[in-house]
């Protein structure tokens, strides 16, 4: 009995055991391409799971398999606005690592200034078990307005009996890690309590003075310097979308915006540089067909 009693203890050892040691088998870790962020700009997060158990893990068909909490360093409650979705089945096998990208902007209310904290937590139904990553911190900053025009949301077609919506363009500098100029672009109510998105329009050197322009569907164009003797120029639409985005270089003459007699406005001056999608396809010489003889 008492042989018995004690090998029941030794496979209770085990079981336990192997059920504490598992998860460490599975490691978490949540990345940030960047760790300043203006309030209400995009939270893009990356989460890489890494799976040495030994066994093929399947995630993504229980909608609670990742989840995340973010709180305040500086003792404040940061409000969740829902839970962020992490859809999608898939299989890891052992020796693998996966990534799942998600914005968690959207799902929580990040817009007061301070030091945050994430956490991600995936768990793993066939063992019962959650593994947890280590924090990762991020600061929401001020940035600096440069500049700001409320304008008028055009209507839907076919609606002429009604006031329009009035909304806010700003442009906002922040010091990225104090070592980089960045220019945002913020879609505000008129008295900019509600904020419907900021967008990141790219580096900016510190002497620059953007020009700005509204067309006649009330989209922003920009131009701004970016570089030594380069301009970048951006279109953005009223909801905070760019949607369009160019560089344009200093020769023989700079850059500037104008304006059609039709409300339409475009670059003048300046040489536009070429984007690599615009470019011909060279083919190697193997793949040039013979020509054909005569």
């Amino acid at each position: 009995m008492r042989v018995q009693m004690k090998f029941a203890l030794f496979i209770f050892g085990l079981m336990w055991l192997a059920l504490v040691s598992a998860p460490a088998q599975v490691s978490v870790e949540v990345l940030l391409d960047q760790e300043q962020f203006l309030p209400s700009e995009p939270v893009p997060v990356a989460v890489r799971i890494t799976n040495r158990s030994g066994q093929t893990l399947h995630f993504g068909a229980d909608p609670q398999w990742l989840t995340f909490n973010v709180e305040s360093a500086d003792g404040f409650v940061v409000v969740k606005n829902a839970d962020v979705p992490v859809t999608g089945e898939f299989d890891l096998d052992s020796s693998q690592m996966a990534i799942k990208r998600v914005d968690l902007a959207p799902y929580f209310v990040l817009s007061q200034v301070g030091h945050y904290r994430i956490i991600a937590t995936v768990r793993i139904k066939e063992w019962g078990a959650a593994v947890t990553s280590p924090a990762k911190g991020f600061d929401v900053i001020h940035g600096a307005k440069l500049w700001s025009q409320d304008f008028g949301l055009p209507a839907p077609a076919g609606v002429t009996n009604r006031a329009p919506e009035v909304r806010r363009y700003s442009l906002i500098q922040a010091n990225y890690l104090r070592a980089q100029l960045r220019l945002y672009v913020q879609v505000s109510d008129e008295s900019e309590a509600r904020v419907f998105k900021v967008s990141a329009v790219g580096p900016l050197v510190s002497f620059s003075q953007p020009e700005t322009q509204l067309d006649r569907l009330s989209n922003l164009h920009l131009l701004y310097q970016s570089g030594a003797r380069s301009f970048t120029y951006a279109v953005v639409n009223p909801g905070g979308d760019i949607t369009k985005q160019e560089v344009y270089d200093y020769y023989d003459s700079r850059p500037r915006l104008s304006v059609s007699d039709s409300g339409d406005v475009g670059v003048v001056g300046g040489v536009r540089r070429v984007k690599p999608a615009e470019l011909p396809q060279v083919l190697p010489p193997n793949a040039v067909p013979m020509p054909a003889k005569p």
